[in-house]
């Protein structure tokens, strides 16, 4: 089991994406890092994430005030426009995952 964090760009369809052996705020806050360092500086980040309590910590909160142009966006439980992104995965586990031989690690 792992857990996957993806930013989708819903306009070019690119895809940045980490998984990690736990969902913590250390791990979010990774990705985060990760996504500030690949996108242009002079472009405003819109995140649409869960309401999950990772998302939400003091060290989060803390990062994303040092980091004005993150601007966080919750979506009640069960939200249909995060669809997208689960179409995506679904995308992707039918065309590479189940199609192709992995080993164990």
């Amino acid at each position: 089991t792992t857990s996957l964090f993806a930013a989708l760009d819903i306009a070019s369809g690119s895809v940045i994406a980490q998984h990690y052996r736990r969902h913590r705020h250390q791990e979010f806050l990774r990705f985060l890092k990760t996504i500030d360092a690949a996108v242009p500086k002079d472009l405003e980040l819109h995140l649409i994430l869960d309401n999950y309590a990772t998302h939400k910590t003091e060290p989060v909160k803390k990062w994303l005030l040092r980091h004005p142009r993150f601007h966080l966006h919750f979506t009640p439980t069960s939200a249909s426009w995060l669809n997208l992104v689960e179409r995506w995965f679904a995308e992707l586990t039918c065309r590479k995952l189940r199609r192709s031989a992995h080993r164990s690690v």
